[in-house]
């Protein structure tokens, strides 16, 4: 019932083309997924789902969006899974599967309006992964249509280096490479998006930053290329 109710959403807000026209709103978005310690896991299932909304006027954080989320396919979290991110098995033993999850991400996501206009909001991840992989691949797995505002996106690593000139292997690199610390724990999500909101706010003050879309899925092989 729930991806059904998600279909129709997707329909509500309208698409928006990119261009290099200034965002009103960054959506910082840093998934968790379950893992195994040198070894490919299949499927992958995302566990921990944080959206830090970041306003371009005063680069502070103006919403957020987090839930953590229970796997359907491999229920018990792995050792390694959980040293990597610190997400405990009683974390997500209650929570909602995703789509649940997901459809409520999506009505926050109409509440705050944020896709309402062309070119208002713009979605940040440090890397591909989580929206040309992980979010496609989840979506397949629970049959939900990939909703259209999540086909394309900025990748941080990119920015990172248009301003700098550095190209970052990292999020800990480019905390470095700016003489920062990292605040909270790594692979957190949403430590991680708080960090990436670090990053971006300091870019924003000593850099010229053009917030433009740097990365999208241009067809559905994409979707399962390597991050």
């Amino acid at each position: 019932m729930a991806h059904r109710a998600l279909m129709g959403l997707s329909k509500v807000l309208p698409k928006r083309i990119s261009n290099v026209k200034p965002f009103e709103y960054l959506l910082v978005l840093d998934f968790e997924a379950t893992c195994l310690e040198n070894q490919i896991l299949r499927p992958q299932e995302i566990i921990e789902f944080p959206c830090l909304v970041m306003s371009t006027k005063d680069w502070e954080v103006k919403d957020v969006f987090h839930e953590y989320v229970k796997p359907r396919v491999h229920t018990q979290l792995s050792t390694f899974c959980t040293e990597l991110t610190g997400i405990m098995q009683e974390t997500v033993d209650n929570e909602k599967h995703f789509p649940q999850v997901f459809l409520e991400f999506n009505h926050w996501l109409s509440r705050g309006r944020y896709f309402e206009k062309e070119n208002k909001s713009a979605f940040v991840t440090c890397g591909d992964w989580d929206l040309r992989v992980m979010l496609p691949n989840q979506c397949k797995l629970d049959e939900i249509d990939l909703p259209h505002y999540c086909y394309e996106w900025i990748n941080l690593k990119t920015l990172f280096y248009s301003a700098t000139k550095h190209y970052p292997r990292s999020l800990k690199d480019m905390l470095n490479h700016l003489n920062m610390e990292f605040q909270g724990k790594n692979h957190c999500g949403l430590d991680d998006a708080h960090n990436m909101t670090r990053v971006i706010r300091v870019l924003s003050k000593k850099h010229r930053l053009e917030l433009s879309i740097t990365s999208d899925l241009t067809d559905e092989k994409e979707s399962s290329a390597q991050a």
